[in-house]
């Protein structure tokens, strides 16, 4: 076959001949019966790992079987896979968190592809996924640029004109179409009816006349909005000096960094002062209670402890040591003459015809008697000598 019946997109002028072309011109033939068509997908970033991208089963038109058998794969040449394909469900989710910036910096509009491919018979399926850009990163303010130690003023003459041009804000934003659209507004100043800030080109320009009687130290606090939903802002710092000679600005410009230092540190001593005055009191508080709590439960048991004990003798209770104590259930009279001697006890009747006492021996067997008149005849019995040593007692308290 000669080569010029061939087409002349698959006769290319190779010096390897038409061989090598026919072999070209079957492979684009079985490319085209092998890849379909692209699908494409659009997400917004910082999507969640895990979230939907897509039903690629549905979408391709295969069904979740052809997908197992031709073990259907993600093949992409980026070192990070950000999607994956569940061929148990058909779907594709995401698998990395996608920053547009980081992919694609300010390439607009930001994308990435990959294909799905099957096997037995084989299939290849381009598929793009579109990144829409968040806004997620607040503007940069580029100038002034905001020093920590060094002070940065910017000069403006008593003779300035209105709509002097003192200086331009300039901030960027790494968000792509509208959350990159940047507004400029004053927020705050030490005289807003001197200066104006442009609200589109961040340009600061004076509203009137500058005057003698306007001070020399101007601070404005301008702030940097974005057109994102919800807005991200950044806010900036200018200093102005009206003055005609850079002398007049030095020496009223050399305390502006000292004052804020010094505010910063009286305002850092402050507060730990008052944490300090804070936890001593505290302390103290708790010091005062404790002691208080501790002295009451003291008195308390010191109460307890000073009560008299009175004990509690049960009904037909009898002395065991033989110390003198009387049955209770007995009631008698004492008859006193001047001389102790003489006087006498006198018993009346007993609550109870049965009186326990302790065996003599000291055995501890308990021996009950039936008659308290046997106990009464008997010579030196313990309620004889229980009763001497009561009246004995009684008589030694009362005359002494």
């Amino acid at each position: 076959m000669a080569c010029g019946i061939l087409p002349y997109s698959c006769c290319v002028k190779w010096r390897f001949g038409c061989g090598h072309n026919l072999k070209l011109l079957f492979f684009f033939f079985y490319l085209n019966h092998v890849v379909s068509g692209q699908i494409r997908y659009s997400i917004p970033e910082e999507m969640k790992k895990g979230s939907l991208i897509g039903n690629v089963a549905q979408d391709l038109g295969l069904d979740l079987r052809r997908l197992r058998s031709g073990q259907a794969r993600i093949v992409t040449g980026e070192n990070i896979q950000y999607t994956e394909l569940k061929t148990d469900k058909g779907i594709l989710v995401v698998n990395e968190r996608i920053d547009r910036e980081q992919l694609c910096g300010d390439v607009t509009p930001c994308s990435f592809s990959f294909e799905v491919i099957l096997e037995n018979p084989m299939e290849l399926h381009p598929v793009k996924i579109l990144i829409q850009d968040q806004n997620d990163n607040p503007p940069q303010v580029l100038y002034p640029v905001q020093t920590g130690g060094s002070l940065v003023a910017e000069m403006v003459p008593r003779s300035a004109d209105v709509g002097y041009l003192v200086t331009k804000v300039v901030a960027v934003d790494v968000d792509s179409g509208q959350n990159a659209w940047l507004s400029y507004k004053l927020q705050k100043a030490t005289d807003r009816a001197l200066f104006e800030v442009g609200l589109q080109n961040g340009e600061i320009r004076t509203i009137r006349q500058v005057t003698d009687k306007d001070a020399v130290k101007q601070r404005l606090t301008v702030i940097v909005e974005d057109n994102g939903q919800p807005s991200r802002s950044a806010t900036v710092i200018v200093n102005v000096a009206v003055a005609d000679s850079f002398p007049e600005v030095l020496s009223e410009f050399t305390d502006f960094t000292h004052d804020k230092e010094y505010n910063d540190n009286l305002t850092f001593y402050l507060v730990l002062a008052l944490a300090v005055v804070s936890f001593l009191f505290i302390t103290c508080l708790v010091v005062i209670i404790s002691v208080k709590i501790y002295r009451w439960r003291q008195s308390r048991i010191m109460f307890h402890s000073n009560l008299p004990v009175i004990p509690y003798y049960p009904p037909r209770y009898s002395d065991t040591l033989g110390t003198g104590t009387l049955q209770h259930v007995y009631n008698y009279e004492v008859c006193r003459t001047t001389d102790s001697r003489k006087s006498d006890c006198k018993f009346g009747t007993a609550g109870s015809q049965n009186v326990l006492i302790m065996d003599p021996s000291a055995t501890g067997t308990m021996q009950r008697i039936q008659s308290e008149k046997s106990i009464l005849d008997e010579p030196d019995s313990p309620l004889e000598v229980s009763c001497s040593m009561q009246i004995i007692y009684f008589f030694e308290h009362c005359l002494s």
